[in-house]
């Protein structure tokens, strides 16, 4: 590796420069917000459900819940730089998702007309638990910023460093509407997007600037009603229902797609309540026929709450 990094320098990370001055703020503290986790101020990692939540879950979804996809920072300053200092519980490697995804943190300015990304945060290779970097930014001036964190790593502490006696104020305000609750798979998980801000929830609230909680639990969104009934209590605009991947088979899907439909609108009457099937329905050709089978339990769901009622 290291003879490749010496003949491309584009593959080079650098340290943190000490001589740049930096004033280091946690984010915990205001008046920074974060957006899609659970009470960040006081957890002792950045998770997006209790840990008692995830325990009488499953294993996988305790531990999956620990990890931070969907979790934004939202600040505003005129440093002409912004650094961060991540410190690491567990950090995700895989062969098929890029470091920047499981461990990095991406920039986006947000203005008047949307989010613009401006690029991450970059660790080196061999990065164990902790990094420090910084991002040199293109223009000056008061600007509002979102930035997103690790889709699969547990984060334990993240401080953000300024321009000495730069100016630091609360970030953009989403629309006044609760947060959209999207409750998946790894596709909504965000697992093997390039980076945390291209996870297609963090999409979907940047175009819409709309909060929104990220519930996927990649390989262990098997529809389980202590997660159900949590989720069915938080507070909503929408809730979306994209868990057909990991639901084991037809059968099982069948068993619980209802069920949780039924949990969510007891306590939310009026809210928009999306049912997803699986997308590769012409890609899985050896298994087309259990794809068709849960595509018509998704829309037997479907069918049934019209049915009865519910527009």
């Amino acid at each position: 590796m290291e003879s490749y990094v010496q003949l491309d320098q584009n593959l080079t990370v650098t340290e943190l420069d000490e001589s740049i001055p930096l004033t280091w703020y946690d984010v915990r503290q205001a008046p920074f917000e974060i957006y899609g986790l659970y009470r960040p101020a006081t957890e002792a990692v950045f998770r997006r459900i209790p840990a008692e939540v995830g325990r009488v879950t499953s294993e996988k979804v305790d531990k999956l819940g620990q990890e931070c996809p969907g979790g934004r920072v939202r600040f505003s300053t005129d440093s002409p730089y912004i650094a961060i200092r991540a410190r690491f519980r567990a950090v995700g490697r895989s062969s098929h998702m890029t470091m920047v995804s499981t461990a990095g943190f991406d920039l986006y300015c947000d203005g008047e007309w949307g989010s613009r990304y401006i690029r991450e945060f970059r660790m080196p290779h061999d990065m164990h638990d902790r990094y420090a970097q910084i991002i040199h930014l293109p223009e000056g001036g008061l600007r509002a910023y979102t930035m997103h964190m690790p889709i699969h790593s547990v984060v334990e502490k993240l401080e953000i460093g300024l321009q000495p006696g730069a100016v630091l104020k609360p970030g953009a305000k989403y629309r006044p509407l609760a947060p959209m609750v999207i409750y998946g798979s790894s596709i909504v998980h965000g697992v093997a997007a390039s980076r945390p801000g291209l996870c297609y929830t963090n999409i979907l609230s940047r175009t819409l600037q709309v909060d929104h909680i990220n519930m996927g639990f990649s390989g262990a969104a098997k529809g389980e009603m202590n997660l159900a009934r949590y989720m069915a209590q938080l507070p909503m605009s929408v809730f979306v229902s994209d868990y057909d991947h990991n639901s084991p088979d037809p059968e099982a899907l069948h068993c619980t797609h209802f069920a949780i439909y039924e949990t969510v609108r007891e306590k939310n009457g009026q809210v928009p309540y999306i049912m997803v099937t699986r997308p590769n329905y012409w890609t899985a050709i050896e298994q087309r026929d259990a794809v068709l089978e849960r595509r018509d339990v998704i829309l037997e769901s479907y069918l049934r709450a019209r049915q009865a009622g519910d527009r």
